[in-house]
């Protein structure tokens, strides 16, 4: 008589066998295609305890299962000042997906309150650097970042409406500010909604965005622009199904001839160079 599976093992099945196609097979082209991983690497994945960075955690620890070469993996959680109800939700779905992480505690949050420009902005950059300080503290060469196909393609969308540029979001890039040091997105090739179909399947119960901005508000988005293009795309869904697998083709198949000017390794180009 077979074993009764553990919760974290039923979890782990389901990416298997039902959302195989939508989530486990992307996430193998996103690390095949983009080349992601190599031998030896040691990866920190970083958990932020939202739907996303933990279901990397998750497909990360099964990779290494099956992987046909070997690679560490280093679970790393910043807590940047949660309030204890995220901090104690966070712990206790690490303990429900069998995943050892490593917590450390920052003051991000308490420093961004005392900002009025642009507290988004550093709260980003410096998550960023703490990371990459305690993965490299671990002796990892790369972290994992939650960042999904949906992100890619709003984060386009974006650059165009608000930005008045034509800007994607690398699978891959390596640290300006950490020599050795690289970031991956794994989840490169998988769509939001089927993470949370995966999350709603397995009754999972994920902190919000924990930023003290947005912490009390009905959506952890509020009324952001990136929350706008989310609705935009749902309404062009309705008539287009594809509309998101061809906005992220796009910066796939940038015909920088046709373009007025670009930019390269940080230095504009005009089509007149080439006129």
């Amino acid at each position: 008589m077979p074993r009764e599976l553990e919760k974290y093992e039923e979890i782990e099945r389901s990416i298997n066998k039902k959302f195989r196609k939508d989530i486990w097979n992307k996430f193998i082209t996103a690390i095949n295609e983009y080349k992601l991983i190599e031998e030896n690497d040691c990866i920190g994945v970083c958990i932020s305890g939202g739907k996303d960075s933990m279901i990397l955690a998750v497909l990360m620890k099964m990779l290494q299962k099956y992987s046909k070469f070997p690679f560490s993996l280093r679970f790393i959680v910043m807590d940047p000042g949660y309030n204890p109800e995220n901090r104690k939700r966070t712990e206790e779905n690490l303990k429900l997906l069998n995943i050892e992480a490593e917590i450390f505690e920052t003051d991000i949050f308490k420093i961004t309150e005392t900002v009025t420009e642009s507290p988004c902005y550093l709260c980003a950059r410096m998550r960023r650097g703490h990371l990459y300080s305690k993965a490299k503290s671990l002796g990892c060469n790369k972290i994992a970042l939650g960042h999904h196909m949906s992100d890619v393609i709003e984060t386009t969308l974006l650059g165009i409406m608000y930005g008045s540029q034509i800007q994607g979001m690398l699978p891959r890039l390596k640290s300006t500010n950490f020599e050795g040091m690289e970031l991956i997105r794994p989840l490169y090739c998988i769509l939001e909604q089927d993470i949370i179909k995966w999350a709603d399947y397995n009754e999972l119960s994920f902190i919000r965005c924990a930023c003290r901005f947005t912490e009390n508000t009905e959506t952890d988005l509020g009324a952001s622009k990136r929350l706008e293009i989310k609705e935009l795309i749902s309404e062009l869904k309705k008539n287009n199904p594809q509309i998101e697998h061809n906005i992220f083709k796009s910066i796939h198949n940038c015909n920088v001839d046709t373009l007025i000017e670009y930019k390269l390794n940080g230095e504009t180009h005009s089509f007149l160079e080439r006129f």
